[in-house]
């Protein structure tokens, strides 16, 4: 498919797990591709990589500007980096709620704030939000994380309401508990590795986990102009997790 031919994309964490492979996927299709990352190591070969945190705001409009000048143009911006955080309520103190809540909601407000000049002059604007499962049902442990990423959800429906006018579709994923480096050190940490690894299979109905080019196909789907129609949805991606009991 060479459905963003002449497009450039904007993917943030996009050095391993589901944003290298959307980086990946989108430079397939036709599409420029800048990575914003805070370690460049691991950016699919042919994507701009730019060392950027996304916590500090000169650093993400520096970015930003970058990417314009040297690609030409800004049209998708797919707002991926996240971290994630494991507890209850009383498990993570206040510092660790403001990094997560900082990168997670935060983040996607400064680089989609940063490339709202640029998307409004695109004739195909569309940004896509990683979300997760835990955003529609409760997961033992996953306490701020699950906050942050129903954040996420409620960001993406006013940002759609916000800048449908603009001619910019704003969309979500939600991915289920997918196979990514940090779902790897989250089983290392296990006291027992293999009874950790299949209850994040069982809980799923499909018995395996999501894998990153299965989420990075959903967010090419909602990023693509052949999807000109699709904006204030969040696509789950998650085996049937949030939707089926068996």
């Amino acid at each position: 498919m060479t459905d963003f031919q002449g497009l450039v994309a904007v993917v943030t964490g996009g050095s391993s797990g589901i944003g290298a492979a959307t980086a990946r996927l989108l430079q397939e299709r036709g599409a420029g591709v800048a990575v914003l990352e805070r370690s460049t190591d691991g950016v699919p070969d042919g994507a701009l990589a730019l060392r950027c945190d996304i916590t500090d705001t000169p650093a993400v409009d520096a970015a930003v500007v970058e990417v314009v000048e040297r690609l030409g143009c800004l049209d998708v911006l797919v707002n991926n980096a996240g971290i994630g955080a494991v507890g209850d309520i009383s498990q993570n103190d206040d510092t660790e709620w403001a990094r997560v809540l900082d990168v997670n909601v935060m983040g996607i407000a400064r680089v989609t704030r940063a490339a709202l000049p640029h998307l409004r002059r695109s004739s195909h604007a569309a940004v896509v939000n990683t979300c997760s499962a835990v955003a529609f049902v409760g997961v033992r442990q996953r306490a701020l994380y699950s906050a942050s990423k129903g954040a996420v959800l409620a960001l993406t429906l006013a940002m759609a309401a916000d800048h449908a006018s603009d001619g910019i579709r704003v969309n979500a994923v939600a991915p289920g508990t997918t196979d990514t480096p940090w779902v790897a050190r989250l089983l290392e940490s296990a006291e027992d590795q293999d009874a950790a690894a299949e209850a994040l299979r069982r809980r799923q109905p499909i018995g395996r986990l999501v894998t990153a080019d299965e989420v990075a196909y959903a967010i090419a789907s909602l990023a693509s102009p052949l999807a000109g129609s699709t904006t204030g949805t969040v696509l789950r991606v998650d085996g049937g997790m949030t939707s089926l009991r068996l």
